[in-house]
Formats: C-alpha cells, structure tokens, sequence
C-alpha cells in the first residue's frame, strides 16, 4: 500500500505534468522537495517519483488512489503539500495555465481547505520575496 512519500511525489508529478511534460528544472525540484521534506537520498526519491509517473499512466483509479491517501494528512500537512505543489509550477520558471488547473485539481483530490491554500500562497510569496 502506498504511504505519504509516495502521495506527495505522486501530486507532485500530478501537476507537474500538467502542461504534457515534465521538464528538467521541475524534476530537480520535485526531488529537492522530496529529499528535503523526508530526509531522503536522491535515489529513493526518483523511484518514488517514477512510480508514481508510471502509475499515474497505468492506473485509472490513480485520483481515488491519492483521495484515499490523503485522508492521513493533517490539514498543516496539505499546506504543506500545496506549497511544495507551487514550487513545482514554478519550477521552470513559467506559470502554465495548465500546470495552475492541476495544482487546483490536485487540491481539490486531497481535500485542501481554502485557507490552508491561501496560507500556502502566501508562505510561497514569503519565500520568494526574500
């Protein structure tokens, strides 16, 4: 059964190929995210991310997969995710309408509250800023 590490590579690939692919800059961040966030290796976290690439485009149960997952999480822990989320969007250096409507999609799937979104925007803006 899949755990919290791979729920949040799995949103992080979810959204990352939102705009069709998924690009140098995102794959570096979403494996610096993940690194960072479970004290992990690089090598644990590209299995991680590429299971959840191939499952994604195996599986057609895969937003059932990730709703049942996240029912787990805390909701300082979703905002968390959402932060990491908008780090990948961002990664490439673009805001890509589409890579946006997954992350919203994404929220959505894991049942984000609104303020904790808008928390995760502003600690987003925060970090960028300074």
């Amino acid at each position: 059964m899949p755990d919290g590490k791979y729920l949040v590579a799995a949103l992080l690939v979810f959204v990352a190929k939102g705009d069709g692919n998924i690009s140098e800059q995102e794959t570096s961040e979403m494996m610096d995210l993940i690194n960072d966030h479970f004290h992990i290796g690089s090598g644990e976290s590209l299995a991680l991310l590429t299971g959840a690439l191939e499952d994604m485009a195996e599986k057609s149960d895969f937003e059932q997969t990730l709703n049942g997952l996240s029912r787990a999480l805390s909701v300082a822990e979703k905002e968390d995710i959402a932060l990491m989320m908008l780090k990948v969007v961002a990664a490439n250096g673009r805001k890509d309408a589409e890579e946006m409507e997954k992350l919203r999609v994404a929220a959505d799937i894991i049942e984000i509250p609104a303020d904790a979104l808008h928390r995760a925007y502003d600690r987003y803006f925060e970090e960028t800023q300074t």
